[in-house]
């Protein structure tokens, strides 16, 4: 008998119908004679529409109101999904974050979980019960409730397949796998039997929409098998697994992210200590830096420009303003009209002119570079906002060419 964690995000559960396709894959497994705990998120939208309700009552609510709130659209789900499966003569039983033993910090909108306490779920399956367990949410110690942040989801689901060592965790989506590009916006992009977990960390962190990126991270450190595939027709996915080097192709993917902003002080002063006083004071405030590029000293001052989550760019501006005369910059100017374009694959580390592929297949396209970053396994450019559709179009040809 194995142990099967499966997923479902919000468009494989934004119906009836939709809830009881789900709800024949779920007993499908469950008639294997396997245990099955089901992690699932909230209806089609409806995340997004309790959000736009708060904001017409308090556009400033806290954070810790805002969880209160936003927890309520999985409990929905895993209630209709429960019902569902019982009706068919199967035993099931909703659990939600905190009585699935879900224990996180106390950052809310974006808490981390701290510990997983099994004992109820390894209870539930004793009694062979399918489990549904809304995704998303936990409890922190001052029992308030808490959420993992946007695709949070994925992350309980792997968290729950690394604590119960479960033979497979399965993340449902509306589309059939990972491809090499966002299909939506390249037709030609192809679908990945395998990526590897580093390779799909840096695609989650980097845009790509599949996966949330602390999923993937957790998935690596516990090993924990996943597989990406579709809840609405029946067909293999793409496996997320240590990928050998013999499997290696020279680039896994092209993401991009709109949800950045660049950000620019202008005359630091060119001495030791001062890019530490900015970046400690953002990370104080919990918001990730993720390009950095610092300009040559002159006349004694050096300009700093770096880029962060477009959500997180009004706090950030804030505080540094606040901070100007500690830090000691003449002037900060601040852009969320761009997108960081990527490209991914563990083959770039053997294989040298990737980086001069990607810059020529955007000079063909007209496209100025801003900024750029790279690791072992990736490339990011920094472009205009309105350009990165054809800049995605225009490496993606270049490399499949």
């Amino acid at each position: 008998m194995a142990l099967i964690v499966q997923k479902f995000g919000g468009s494989s559960v934004a119906n009836a119908e939709r809830l009881q396709n789900v709800a024949r894959i779920v007993t499908a497994e469950a008639d294997k004679g396997n245990n099955v705990i089901v992690v699932v998120s909230a209806q089609g939208d409806t995340t997004d529409e309790l959000i736009e309700k708060a904001r017409e009552i308090s556009p400033d609510a806290s954070a810790r109101d805002m969880d209160f709130l936003l927890n309520t659209g999985e409990q929905i789900s895993a209630a209709l999904l429960s019902m569902l499966i019982n009706k068919m003569g199967y035993r099931a039983t909703p659990l939600t974050g905190w009585q699935a033993g879900f224990l996180t910090d106390s950052n809310h909108g974006r808490a981390r979980i701290r510990r997983l306490n099994t004992e109820r779920l390894e209870n539930e399956i004793g009694k062979n019960n399918i489990v549904i367990v809304t995704g998303f949410q936990g409890i922190n110690r001052y029992d308030d409730i808490t959420t993992l942040g946007r695709g949070g989801s994925d992350t309980s689901a792997v968290a729950i397949a690394a604590s119960l060592h479960a033979d497979k965790c399965q993340i449902f989506t509306d589309v059939d796998g990972i491809y090499t590009a966002d299909p939506r916006v390249v037709p030609g992009a192809n679908k990945l039997n395998s990526i590897s977990y580093d390779e799909m960390l840096e695609l989650a962190s980097l845009g790509a929409q599949v996966l949330h990126n602390r999923s993937v991270e957790m998935a690596k450190k516990y090993n924990v098998r996943l597989e990406v595939l579709s809840s609405l027709e029946n067909k293999p996915g793409t496996i997320v697994k240590e990928v050998s080097k013999m499997e290696k192709m020279l680039i896994k993917g092209v993401a991009k992210d709109d949800n950045i902003a660049r950000i620019s002080l202008v005359g630091v002063r060119d001495e030791p200590g001062f890019a530490f006083k900015v970046f400690s004071l953002l990370a104080s405030l919990k918001i990730n830096v993720d390009i950095i590029l610092q300009s040559i000293g002159r006349d004694g001052t050096k300009d700093i420009t770096f880029t962060v989550a477009a959500d997180d760019v009004k706090a950030a501006v804030n505080a540094l303003n606040d901070a100007q005369e500690s830090i000691g910059f003449a002037k900060l100017a601040w852009d969320d009209n761009v997108s960081k374009v990527s490209v991914v694959g563990a083959g770039m580390e053997s294989n040298p002119g990737v980086a001069a592929k990607m810059f020529e297949a955007l000079s063909e396209a007209n496209i100025n570079i801003h900024m750029i970053s790279t690791s072992e396994i990736k490339i990011s450019v920094l472009i205009d906002k309105d350009l990165a559709k054809n800049a995605v179009n225009a490496i993606h040809e270049a490399f499949e060419a």
